[in-house]
């Protein structure tokens, strides 16, 4: 836990029209890496439009390590086919973390992030006060892949004690 600056709630809704590995659908489910921490979803069988509704926390020491969240097929008696793959770009959304706002009205919108060649974004990504917190909901699209997407939201923790986000650099 040394240098950590706080958590990183990843709340994994969604897939769209996710790639065909079995021979009518396939069984998905979302892994998702940051440096040394591996987390991932439970699998829904036979399904190329998952809803998993999952929320998993990363330990985030450093936001210039890339999160790459994968999809893959659960097989039972050979290895689990990749069904492709995303980056998770939370530098925009710390870059609004950092702005120090607060008690905005509900659904503000603080920045908008547009896709790009240099990010996974399927479609326009809102970072917007919701409930007293900073939240982002993003729409990734695979890459390696014929096709897919995966909705995800992402909300920053603090953590009493530790750095917190007002000493993270951002490269």
């Amino acid at each position: 836990m040394e240098g950590m600056l706080g958590l990183l709630k990843i709340r994994v809704k969604r897939g769209i029209n996710l790639a065909v590995r079995d021979s009518m659908s396939s069984d998905p489910y979302v892994v998702i890496n940051y440096g040394t921490q591996k987390l991932k979803t439970r699998f829904v069988k036979r399904n190329c439009n998952p809803e998993w509704n999952e929320e998993l926390t990363l330990s985030i020491q450093d936001p210039n390590i890339p999160i790459t969240l994968t999809v893959f097929d659960k097989d039972t008696f050979t290895v689990d086919d990749q069904m492709g793959q995303a980056e998770i770009d939370i530098k925009p959304y710390i870059e609004a973390m950092q702005m120090g706002l607060e008690n905005l009205p509900n659904g503000c919108a603080v920045k908008k992030v547009q896709p790009s060649r240099t990010n996974c974004l399927a479609d326009e990504s809102i970072v917007e006060w919701n409930g007293g917190k900073m939240t982002q909901d993003m729409r990734l699209r695979l890459k390696n892949v014929e096709c897919g997407e995966v909705e995800i939201l992402i909300q920053w923790i603090d953590i009493p004690g530790f750095k917190g986000l007002k000493s993270a650099s951002i490269f």
